[in-house]
């Protein structure tokens, strides 16, 4: 971990054991940071099932144990007007936006620094990722956990704010975490780690994206035959690679492909087609986090799995690149951050994202 000595630490406290544990580790350091709870759930009038009672309750119970303050600051208009917006205007294009990936940047890193973080040099979080320090230059990388590595998750933050992050369990895996709640009796300590979207909650995504674009019904037909085999509700509701939730027989059935001018969704079907995966594609606006270039050998992920893959990469333009995977890959959904790793899945060099495809 980077040198801490005279620093101001601001740590942001969802509640949970990892954000706890971070306040634990910065306090056997003998450091005492403020803490604050950014609130960016549903405001309480809403009919929504929100935890943000509970992990308010929580968080000030961390805070109070290591003697440390507590804020709340209300992110609520701007993670509505921005993470909203966002989501909501790739998903009526038809892609399939990732909202987790810009709460990081326009509101945990963004709007919090913008109304609280300004005053400090650091904000920690709870993330598993880490940081590398090269010279004046400060690289993401990876946690040594596959499973929970969030560097996918940060991949699209600015180079400012990657310089005031600070990830104080980035090298413990999840079980060491919980370990370490556990031995100090965190009063999160056995708390589930939450699903989904951060802020839903137990809303149910598709409840979420209905209530802003509604429903518009259109024809699911078989790719292969041409044959219309049901209707769905909306294209907005379904992403490329998506087997379950289609409501269709005689499957197992893969969505290939989204036609917004028709309104017609395209199905293929079997375990593995070849339709359903693919081999090359194309990334746009690439967001570079450290240094405005990336290795032509990499490692990559489309989603937030613990799966990597190599490729070969070839810049086609500016931000824009051709990616040459090593092998097929299932469910390359246009509009997914393809976040992009050197050969040895270490340092991360940022994402772009995953334009649409000729067939």
């Amino acid at each position: 971990m980077e040198d801490l000595t005279n620093k101001r630490i601001a740590v942001l406290l969802s509640g949970g054991v990892d954000s706890a544990v971070v306040v634990h580790e910065l306090a056997t350091m003998g450091l005492h940071p403020d803490c604050f709870y950014i609130k960016i759930g549903p405001d309480e009038d809403e009919e929504w099932d929100c935890s943000s009672e509970e992990d308010l309750e929580m968080a000030t119970a961390v805070a109070h144990r290591y003697g440390c303050h507590l804020e709340v600051v209300d992110c609520h208009k701007d993670y509505w007007e921005r993470v909203t917006k966002y989501t909501m205007d790739k998903v009526r294009a038809g892609l399939t936006p990732n909202p987790d990936v810009m709460c990081n940047r326009l509101i945990k890193f963004g709007a919090f620094d913008e109304k609280a973080g300004h005053a400090y040099d650091l904000i920690a979080t709870g993330h598993y990722a880490q940081t590398e320090i090269d010279g004046n230059l400060k690289w993401l990388t990876t946690s040594p956990d596959p499973v929970k590595d969030q560097t996918d998750f940060l991949a699209q933050i600015e180079n400012w704010q990657l310089r005031k992050a600070l990830f104080p369990i980035g090298h413990y895996r999840k079980e060491e975490v919980r370990a370490i709640a556990e031995r100090e009796h965190l009063v999160n300590a056995k708390r589930k780690d939450s699903q989904g979207i951060c802020f839903l909650g137990k809303i149910n995504y598709n409840e979420y994206i209905r209530r802003y674009l509604g429903e518009k019904p259109g024809d699911v037909v078989d790719i292969e035959t041409g044959k219309i085999l049901g209707q769905h509700r909306g294209l907005w509701f379904h992403t490329i690679g998506q087997r379950k939730g289609l409501g269709l027989g005689g499957g197992p059935w893969n969505v290939v492909k989204k036609d917004m001018e028709t309104n017609v969704l395209y199905v293929v079907k079997g375990y593995e087609p070849v339709k359903a995966w693919s081999k090359e594609f194309r990334i746009h606006d690439f967001h570079y986090l450290t240094v405005n270039e990336v290795p032509s050998r990499v490692s990559f992920k489309i989603r937030h799995t613990p799966d990597r893959h190599y490729a070969n990469l070839t810049k086609t333009g500016d931000g824009e690149y051709f990616v040459e995977s090593d092998y097929l890959i299932q469910g390359v959904a246009p509009g997914q951050f393809c976040v992009i790793y050197d050969e040895e899945h270490h340092r991360c060099y940022g994402s772009g994202e995953i334009g649409y495809y000729e067939d």
